[in-house]
């Protein structure tokens, strides 16, 4: 009975150890190719190149919109590249926007290899060249994070105070989200990650929009509706209906008045 009893512990320790392993690329899933250029869509556009503060070197683009006196800084899901993010790019536009899109240290032409702690220090590199290189203010500047790129989103919020904070189909923490995709495990398997949103955003002082689909097939709405529990006012959600990847298409044109709405409140 007893050698049975540590089998199965080693067994257990062993596949901990394994998972543990695992982690970054059950999170990350960076696709090295781009597809298109903003030119593409028709859209004048900066190629940029900026270095975080571990010397990463990171590419971008620089879409300015005519006459806007605000930038959104946009951080994507944790799959494919900027290229991929051609009708979000079109929304913000359309809303009167400039926009700064950037890879992640591992993604497109982005040097590196993702990590947590690697992905803040992008998010930070990504809010100095806006400052430094584009003279925008603090206040001018709207923070923009989708599925892991609103825990990114959060946690540069949290430590700068931009002009607003949108948040779309993103979770509330790694660990909640390890509940959801692997309920049993999770409760053995230890994280390398922490992605804390709901922790983080207990410090942003800035308004917050969170937007979340109900029907979200990857990120329950629950974890999204947990960050905006967790929020300081001023504060709104918006939910939205689709899958996770194309309800903000699905919903639309709900979901880019909602958008315009915030942004004109908090001009």
């Amino acid at each position: 009975m007893f050698s049975g009893f540590f089998v199965s512990i080693l067994v257990l320790a062993l596949f901990g150890g394994w998972l543990f392993h695992q982690q970054p690329a059950m999170i990350f899933f960076p696709s090295r190719s781009l597809v298109e250029i903003p030119a593409d869509w028709g859209l004048q556009y900066e190629d940029t190149t900026l270095e975080t503060v571990d010397g990463v070197r990171l590419h971008g683009w620089f879409i300015p919109q005519q006459e806007a006196s605000r930038v959104l800084l946009f951080f994507h899901g944790n799959a494919g590249n900027i290229s991929h993010r051609r009708e979000s790019v079109m929304i913000f536009h359309r809303l009167g926007l400039n926009v700064f899109i950037f890879d992640y240290r591992g993604y497109g032409a982005s040097q590196g290899k993702p990590s947590e702690l690697g992905l803040y220090n992008d998010a930070m590199a990504a809010w100095q060249y806006l400052l430094q290189e584009k003279d925008f203010s603090r206040q001018q500047i709207i923070v923009f994070g989708r599925s892991l790129g609103g825990s990114v989103a959060v946690n540069l919020a949290a430590e700068v105070q931009p002009g607003a904070l949108i948040l779309e189909s993103t979770f509330s923490s790694a660990r909640d989200m390890a509940n959801v995709v692997v309920p049993i495990i999770s409760r053995i398997m230890p994280l390398r990650f922490e992605f804390n949103a709901v922790e983080h955003i207990k410090s942003v002082t800035s308004p917050v929009l969170v937007v979340h689909s109900t029907e979200d097939d990857i990120i329950p709405f629950r974890l999204g509706e947990k960050v905006y529990q967790a929020a300081g006012q001023p504060k709104s959600l918006v939910k939205i209906r689709g899958d996770h990847n194309s309800g903000f298409l699905l919903s639309q044109p709900t979901y880019e008045q909602a958008l315009g709405k915030f942004l004109s409140t908090y001009p």
